[in-house]
């Protein structure tokens, strides 16, 4: 949501601000704009619109220098236009900021200012960060004015600011919100996604909340907003390349990284399953194992995709451990009084590690003295930062919005979690854990087989584009899958999607069956499996069109439903992660038949890193 680039250095920025927008474009946004130092000018080009757009105007312009910033905003205070997008400049037209997050106390600020003679332009928040640095900038450096105003701020920012009297000057501030600074060689970049930077450096900088760096070409300097002492921050590696945020032959994004599931899950259990011994080794649980013996129930916190996961981890943990678990909005848990102390182990769960909600929650869970752990894919986020101790996916870069390998890698995550507490609390015997790390290990190679039915179910999918409703089933485990199956169709193709126990079909939803209201059911072979065929027989019994996920080898299913796409049998933990895959695939091939654009779909942005 909304994405920050910045460059100082001896090139021309204006190609590189745009290169990293570019690379931002997945995260969602309404309009763009760039800001650029250069022979002792301050100029700028935004409009609404796609960056496309933007690189078009930017042509007719001469926006030359070595200095600049760049934005693409997510629009909340205000619509989107050319006045609302970034970047925002001061009343003297020499100070432009870029800006994610909310500023909360916004009006407030903007009240006074105005009362001082300050003009506003548009209707955002962020424009009063512009005009905070103006008031505190004379007498003053760019980044000591920066600093004075963010004291006056209440709310999350990723900030980056240039000022035409100090042209040698990049200022880039974090609190809430993700910043990273990439060194080079004498030029330094800054982004709100490391994936913006990576074909210009590997080495970063991770700011951290309430810190503000002052960037000059030739070196930098971090301080703390709240003490104003210098930090010595490390200089870290990232450990992906470009080639993983590049299509590599596939027409999307989406489609490349459903193939990549396979590669993800192998990644997610890489050095953490030993079949031979029975034993999940997870260093993130290792360290705090004398911990968790005490611990006497579990909160998982999350938001979308991601709750979803946490609703199957919530079965499976309650199944091999015996611990009682509860699944939380992470945008709910955090306005009310949860009940949590020392003895509950909280979960929190985020491919970007950034989820707004998601990090409010997980500091309230900390304030309470809960034992934190977290889930998440992106290495140096804020989450990986901020929590007790975790794991990451290694699932690589995801650049669709709609997650996929993400979501099948933190259920992969948390069964291993399961396995891990099951022979902790002595609920899992040694023989038992020998036996679903041996089905752990043919994970990817059972995803590599359900892919193979790409083409049948892009045929599938042919015959139902143009269903203008789908109703989603599934019990115990699959309920969860259900729930996933139907937000990825509403996501990217538009179509409205309900995911529902299939029992609870019966109250309520079966008034909407009929011939023209596909009906999709998981009703592959587990402990579960004769109710469904019930609850399929009721749809069927009103003329109700069902597409069935059986298990291979079921060909009494044939007899009773419209259209069956085949799973590989497994363990019944394991079965959400394969089950997942096809889902995926319909919604993807619904939605590209409709012509809609999977990797950025409408409204929606990768990283909701605001409430």
């Amino acid at each position: 949501m909304c994405g920050i680039v910045g460059y100082i250095g001896s090139k021309q920025a204006c190609p590189i601000l745009l290169d990293g927008l570019k690379r931002l474009e997945y995260r969602g946004y309404d309009s763009a704009g760039v800001a650029v130092l250069g022979e002792g000018k301050l100029k700028s080009a935004k409009q609404k619109g796609k960056i496309s757009g933007l690189a078009d105007l930017i042509k007719n312009q001469n926006l030359t220098g070595g200095a600049g910033i760049a934005h693409t905003r997510w629009a909340t205070h205000g619509e989107p236009s050319e006045l609302n997008a970034h970047p925002h400049f001061d009343c003297s037209q020499k100070i432009a900021v870029v800006h994610n997050g909310i500023i909360e106390n916004f009006q407030v600020l903007k009240k006074v200012l105005i009362k001082e003679g300050h003009k506003f332009v548009s209707q955002t928040d962020s424009e009063v960060l512009a005009h905070l640095i103006e008031k505190y900038k004379p007498g003053k450096t760019l980044a000591q004015a920066a600093a004075l105003a963010l004291k006056q701020v209440e709310g999350t920012y990723g900030l980056a600011a240039i000022c035409l009297d100090e042209p040698e000057v990049l200022v880039a501030a974090k609190k809430g919100s993700p910043l990273v600074i990439g060194v080079g060689q004498g030029e330094y970049l800054i982004a709100s996604d490391a994936s913006a930077i990576i074909s210009y450096t590997k080495h970063v900088i991770y700011l951290d909340d309430n810190e503000l760096a002052e960037i000059k070409a030739g070196g930098h300097q971090v301080i703390n907003l709240l003490d104003s002492r210098g930090i010595d921050k490390k200089v870290e590696e990232i450990t992906w390349d470009l080639a993983q945020i590049e299509k590599s032959g596939f027409e999307t994004f989406m489609l490349k990284e459903i193939f990549e599931q396979p590669q993800s899950i192998a990644n997610a259990l890489a050095g953490r399953i030993l079949v031979d011994q029975g034993r999940v080794k997870m260093g993130g649980l290792d360290e705090i194992e004398e911990k968790l013996n005490k611990i006497s129930r579990i909160i998982i916190i999350a938001c979308g995709t991601s709750w979803h996961a946490g609703l199957v981890g919530e079965f499976i943990i309650e199944d091999l451990a015996k611990l009682p678990v509860e699944v939380e909005y992470a945008s709910e848990f955090r306005y009310r009084k949860p009940v949590i102390d020392a003895s509950c182990l909280v979960i929190v769960i985020s491919q970007s590690g950034e989820t707004a909600d998601t990090l409010a929650a997980l500091e309230l869970a900390k304030a309470n003295k809960a034992l934190t752990f977290g889930i998440c894919n992106v290495v140096g986020s804020s989450i990986a930062r901020k929590v007790g101790t975790g794991c990451y996916l290694h699932a690589g870069p995801e650049i669709g919005v709609a997650s996929t390998k993400a979501f099948t890698s933190q259920l992969t995550i948390l069964s291993l979690i399961a396995v891990y507490l099951g022979i902790l609390k002595k609920t899992v015997s040694q023989d038992q854990a020998k036996e679903i790390l041996k089905n752990f290990s043919g994970l990817p190679k059972l995803i590599e087989k359900m892919l193979l039915q790409n083409d049948d179910i892009y045929k599938l999918a042919q015959k139902f584009r143009l269903a203008s409703n789908f109703l989603y089933l599934g019990r115990g485990l699959n309920y969860p899958v259900a729930l996933e199956g139907a937000l990825k169709l509403k996501e990217i193709s538009y179509i409205h999607a309900e995911g529902y126990p299939a029992a609870e079909m019966k109250h309520g939803p079966i008034a909407l069956i009929d011939k023209n209201m596909p009906a999709v059911f998981i009703a592959v072979k587990d402990g579960t499996y004769d109710k469904v065929i019930s609850n399929i027989l009721e749809v069927k019994a009103r003329n109700g069109v069902v597409i069935a996920l059986a298990t291979e080898g079921d060909e009494e299913i044939k007899k009773i439903v419209n259209e069956v796409i085949y799973i590989p049998e497994t363990l019944d933990i394991l079965s959400p992660i394969v089950n997942a895959v096809p889902l995926q695939l319909l919604a993807y091939h619904i939605a590209r038949l409709k012509g809609c654009d999977v990797d950025k779909p409408r409204n929606l942005a990768k990283s909701v890193t605001v409430e």
